[in-house]
């Protein structure tokens, strides 16, 4: 069993020997606090695991095995943002609990935790109360000593020690971040500074002289399209991996930006060919389809199951006739069920392990094509533009059709196909600058039009199955037929708005034309 908590700190440290001797000022009086109350005095001893080549820690993550202390037990923290992180507890034992182990099955895989950094910690703890006697905040006083086996340049090991006093303020649930700005300019006054460490293990890594090693960056020179794109699917492929843990928890929106990032990373590959060599990209593509489409089944119809509701918010209660709800409870459910389990499954194959391994190796050591040496501002535009001409003739070819099913596959086409020049131009946005973001933001305004018409295809086809099914089971069907033809008129209006949104991505396109100096490549305002 693990327990999670959010961890809002701030740590600091002396600036000079004599101020660690004053130790800490009274913090009575700042911002909130009525009272301190001296808790005593704990002594901790924690012993932090990671890969050999220290992937957690590069990564900002810790684990550690720690005894001591109210909370003992193996604690795993993942960062969120600047001084603040999700602590995963679970129980001791001897070896890294499942739970903790698979949240971080995608930076570790099969490669095995092992004890990198021992601390010691006398802890001096004093409780930061209101005037009500509510806990605001821990404060506490550590004398730290640190033990690292960093590996020497023979391949063997050597211990090296450091000492330094830390003092860590963690706020209480509930309580406002304002008060760990009052409390630093309390202490600043003091000579307590912020400090440069995230955490105690980054700076017993930083003084033990074990800190993770840099990682490879090939792609080429500085400037060059290689270079770019690769610090592109770097992105992309980190983002894959940071968003596994999150996925595991259920957090909100961590499926949706998992399937994000391998949707980019597919699309990359097709985009950018003339830069990396597709016949080394092609099969890995095909792999991120398939974790993309696992992820899928439930995320799918979780954003379904949110627009059905939604515009059944939206209908007077004198037009839902009928188990309306329940009904929509019990479909959601048939169709849910298994469905997260699958998804899980999927993180915990062989092949999902194997696709990452697959991706680390090709960004280590990538299979460039010549094109991949010339400058970025010469080569990219043609690439981005391309996509772009794709995307036109493919919307084009949508509004020359009439209305109806053939018509709604058209704009399926047409949206993919807009994500791809969307993510392209992203893509190319940190060389090309200006006119390449812009580009991206006037082509996600049709990716935006063209999947909410996709969307509504699919509510559709799933609001004529629950009003079948409610007719089955002898109930009004009435409801359901009053959804479907919003949806309906919905989609009506968003293929009569689809030409103005359209002919305002010409702009951004010709820009860009112009910037690059490229030849013209289609859709609207063409030359």
């Amino acid at each position: 069993m693990v327990d999670t908590k959010r961890e809002i700190e701030r740590k600091f440290e002396f600036s000079t020997a004599k101020q660690t001797r004053r130790g800490v000022p009274d913090l009575t009086g700042t911002a909130a606090v009525a009272a301190v109350t001296d808790q005593g005095t704990v002594h901790l001893d924690a012993v932090y695991y990671d890969t050999p080549d220290q992937r957690l820690a590069a990564d900002g993550l810790t684990l550690r095995r720690r005894t001591g202390g109210a909370d003992a037990g193996w604690h795993l923290k993942l960062p969120v943002a600047p001084g603040v992180r999700d602590e995963i507890t679970a129980p001791l034992s001897d070896t890294v609990p499942g739970p903790l182990a698979a949240l971080l099955r995608s930076r570790i895989r099969d490669t095995p935790l092992e004890p990198q950094v021992r601390l010691v910690s006398s802890r001096k703890v004093s409780h930061l109360l209101d005037a009500d006697g509510a806990l605001l905040a821990e404060l506490s006083t550590d004398a730290v000593r640190a033990w690292g086996s960093p590996r020497t340049e023979s391949g063997g090991c050597a211990e090296t020690t450091a000492a330094w006093t830390e003092v860590e303020v963690e706020l209480a649930d509930g309580a406002d971040p304002a008060l760990l700005d009052a409390v630093e300019k309390k202490f600043r006054k003091a000579g307590l500074l912020v400090s440069a460490a995230p955490s105690k293990l980054a700076r017993a890594l930083a003084e033990t002289s074990a800190e993770p090693p840099p990682r490879p960056l090939g792609g080429g020179p500085e400037g060059t399209a290689g270079a770019y794109v690769l610090s592109y699917l770097r992105e992309q492929r980190d983002t894959l991996i940071s968003q596994d843990p999150a996925v595991r928890r259920g957090l909100p929106d961590s499926v949706h930006q998992m399937r994000v990032a391998t949707r980019r990373l597919r699309s990359a590959f097709k985009t950018y060919r003339r830069i990396l060599d597709p016949a080394e990209t092609g099969p890995l593509g095909a792999e991120l389809r398939w974790l993309a489409a696992e992820l899928g089944v439930d995320r799918d119809q979780e954003v379904l199951l949110e627009r059905i509701q939604a515009r059944l918010d939206e209908l007077p209660r004198t037009l839902q006739l009928g188990p309306v709800r329940g009904r929509l409870k019990v479909w959601n459910t048939a169709r849910r069920t298994g469905s997260r389990r699958a998804a899980l499954a999927a993180l915990d194959s062989r092949r999902y392990v194997a696709l990452l391994d697959a991706l680390d190796t090709l960004l280590a050591d990538p299979p460039l094509q010549k094109a991949a040496g010339r400058p970025a501002r010469a080569t990219l535009p043609a690439t981005v533009l391309g996509d772009y001409a794709r995307l036109a003739g493919r919307v084009e070819g949508a509004l020359a059709m009439e209305p109806g099913h053939d018509r709604d596959l058209a704009l399926h086409e047409a949206r993919k196909a807009a994500k791809r020049a969307r993510y392209a131009a992203e893509a190319a946005a940190p060389a090309l600058g200006k006119p390449a973001r812009r580009l991206a933001e006037a082509v996600q305004a049709v990716q935006t039009l063209l999947g909410d018409h996709q969307d509504g295809v699919v509510a559709r086809d799933a609001l004529r199955g629950l009003a079948v099914q409610a007719a089955g089971a002898g109930e009004s069907a009435f409801t359901w037929g009053v959804l479907y033809a919003r949806e309906e008129a919905l989609s009506e209006r968003g293929e009569r708005e689809l030409p103005e949104v359209w002919a305002a991505a010409s702009a951004p396109a010709l820009a860009l034309r112009t910037a690059a100096g490229a030849r013209p490549a289609g859709g609207p305002g063409a030359a």
